[in-house]
């Protein structure tokens, strides 16, 4: 049995401290920090009291590991033995339902969709992200150069249209806007669910309620026109929701409207919100180091002709794969998980007993110095030099919840972003910043992001 960390004696209502961490006069005191920005909270944790620390809650006790190594303890080896039944995951249930995302048992769900993320599918994923990628440029130049864009706002429109067309067969353009502003707004109930223990029964019609309520209303109405639209072209490439509709669950019997609708939803919501997220980053970071920049835009041109794009042309493009992955490292999209222990454990030297909550920030373990030399660094080169430490790179979850569509999202985003730099060059506007982090179920740019483009042809 691995050494168990020692600790000072104390407990919170009966719960024995197995860790160091804040006491409860501490924790009370820097709520509204909390509320305000749980991540920073996490990271003053982390480097106040180390790679595992206990909060100062009795019910459930609470544990933040940081530790890359006992990450993977719970993600990868003991995964059945940490579970998603935790108030992260029923809160954003709200929004998906039982789906992928948020079930307690993967299996089945992957059993499902699985083939709908054949490595098949990926040339012709490219080819479509690269024709959204042209239209978008050209829209941007017919603006004159040095015009400010919504930087922010067009990656969730692309990335909502390719998942469209990508899984549902369909094209979501012209109702992107609705879609997109709809899941916005269902998970900013989702986050203020997450961040309040205690919240009124969903059935109170407080303003939180109706705000779900519109946004779950505008999914379902998206999820019954993809439905109903559905061709009977046997000709046309098997996509999500042909596995769906087409679905017979464990026992034979055919997925209800309601399984239907909350795979559709998980796939919209996880499909677009986390490739948006990544690649509103992954502009910022480049729009602050123009050197890099350059150098991705030399490797585009030097790749990228007239013709449709696919995976030979992506396996050409490793610097702007490693940019991608820097990004992810500094900014990982899913920048939190949560696990519930099913049995008694150890990690990190700690006890964590049964029924605890089990707290991960991939943004921190992405910064640990012991697996990152210069963590705060904007270094893509770290991921063309050498083998990294895949411990501690988890931006894409790890084990069996491994991200479905990691394979899609990397091809997706590399023949975006090689695209738009080949024929932009994006910059801040003048008295413009680099901006800070907004930690909601996805990390976004607080305020959003606006940068300069400017045509390079």
């Amino acid at each position: 049995m691995p050494k168990v960390l020692e600790v000072p004696r104390r407990s919170y209502l009966g719960t024995p401290a197995t860790a160091p961490g804040p006491t409860g006069p501490q924790m009370l005191a820097a709520m509204l920090r909390i509320r305000a920005n749980p991540l920073a909270y996490l990271h003053q944790t982390w480097q106040a009291f180390g790679d595992i620390a206990q909060f100062p809650v009795p019910r459930p006790p609470s544990y933040l590991v940081t530790d890359p190594v006992a990450v993977r303890r719970v993600l990868v080896d003991r995964s059945r033995e940490y579970t998603k039944d935790t108030l992260q995951y029923r809160a954003l249930a709200l929004v998906t339902g039982e789906g992928l995302l948020a079930s307690l048992d993967p299996r089945e769900h992957r059993r499902i969709l699985q083939p709908a993320f054949h490595q098949q599918g990926l040339d012709p994923l490219a080819a479509r992200v690269d024709q959204s990628a042209r239209a978008l440029v050209a829209q941007w130049q017919r603006l004159g150069s040095g015009a400010a864009v919504d930087v922010e706002a067009a990656m969730a429109s692309l990335a909502l249209q390719t998942v469209g067309h990508a899984l549902f067969g369909q094209d979501l353009t012209r109702d992107a806007e609705r879609i997109v502003e709809a899941t916005l707004e269902g998970l900013d109930v989702v986050i203020a669910r997450a961040r309040t223990p205690i919240s009124p029964p969903s059935w109170l019609p407080t303003p939180r309620n109706r705000q779900l309520a519109r946004a779950n209303g505008e999914l379902d109405r998206a999820v019954r026109s993809l439905v109903s639209a559905r061709s009977s072209d046997s000709q046309r490439a098997v996509d999500a929701l042909d596995l769906l509709i087409q679905a017979h669950d464990s026992a034979g019997r055919p997925l209800t409207a309601k399984q239907i609708r909350d795979e559709i939803v998980t796939l919209i919501v996880a499909g677009h919100e986390t490739v948006a997220s990544a690649m509103t980053w992954c502009l910022a970071l480049l729009a602050a180091h123009p050197e890099v920049q350059q150098r991705v835009h030399v490797e585009a041109a030097a790749v990228l002709t007239d013709d449709a794009v696919g995976m030979a042309q992506i396996t050409q493009l490793p610097l702007a794969r490693a940019v991608i992955d820097e990004s992810m490292r500094l900014y990982p999209p899913a920048w939190l998980i949560t696990r519930r222990a099913e049995a008694d454990d150890v990690l990190a030297q700690a006890l964590i007993p049964q029924g605890s909550l089990v707290i991960m920030s991939p943004y921190l373990v992405h910064r640990h110095p012991d697996h990152w030399p210069r963590p705060e660094q904007f270094d893509p080169d770290r991921f063309l030099s050498g083998p990294i430490d895949r411990n501690a790179f988890i931006p894409f979850g790890a084990g069996p919840r491994l991200c479905i569509g990691r394979d899609f999202a990397y091809a997706e985003s590399v023949a975006l972003l090689a695209r738009l730099v080949r024929h932009l060059q994006f910059a801040f506007p003048p008295g413009g910043r680099f901006p800070g982090f907004e930690p909601g179920v996805t990390m976004r740019p607080a305020g959003g992001l606006s940068l300069q483009v400017t045509s390079r042809s």
